[in-house]
């Protein structure tokens, strides 16, 4: 039976979040057009909800599914993508949002396949990085919080679709 320990709270996430859309905010400031705004679902779709209500630009939102890990705590050896983008990003300024980046393969692969689509940028924005289990070279532009290590589920996080619906962050420990 798994144990849960609360990392982050529910209070800390939505101050974290203030304080990174307004970093993405001033990034913005200038923009001209819409900002595409994408949502890696299923896990960030928590996290994608509060931040762009906070975000004070003009912008379209999408969405992709991808996965790699499926039903275990590590990763697959491939990366599933099940839903593509709706709106053509062509000479558009793109966020990619994405609830966690760990080994960065999920998040890498999918900014190499939208920067084929020729967006003016591409820019990654994700609640929680940890950099100690990173197996690429990969810039995330805005985050929220970082960790060394544990596994992670709440505020849309999952483990084999259990637990998304935590207020808060927690580690699962076995």
């Amino acid at each position: 039976m798994s144990e849960l320990r609360e990392v982050f709270s529910r209070e800390e996430i939505q101050t974290t979040i203030s304080q990174l859309a307004a970093k993405i905010n001033h990034h913005y400031q200038d923009c001209s057009e819409p900002v595409v705004a994408v949502c890696v679902l299923k896990g960030a779709v928590v996290f994608f909800s509060d931040l762009i209500r906070n975000l004070r630009f003009d912008l379209e939102v999408d969405f992709v599914r991808l996965a790699s890990y499926g039903k275990e705590t590590f990763r697959g050896e491939k990366v599933i993508f099940s839903k593509d983008m709706e709106i053509p990003i062509a000479d558009k300024h793109v966020l990619i949002v994405e609830d966690i980046v760990d080994t960065g393969t999920t998040v890498n692969y999918l900014a190499r396949v939208l920067a084929t689509r020729r967006p003016k940028s591409v820019k990654i924005c994700t609640l929680v990085q940890k950099l100690a289990r990173r197996e690429i070279q990969l810039n995330v532009d805005f985050y929220g919080f970082e960790l060394d290590r544990g596994f992670i589920v709440g505020y849309g996080l999952d483990f084999a679709e259990q637990y998304r619906n935590l207020p808060n962050i927690c580690e699962l420990v076995e």
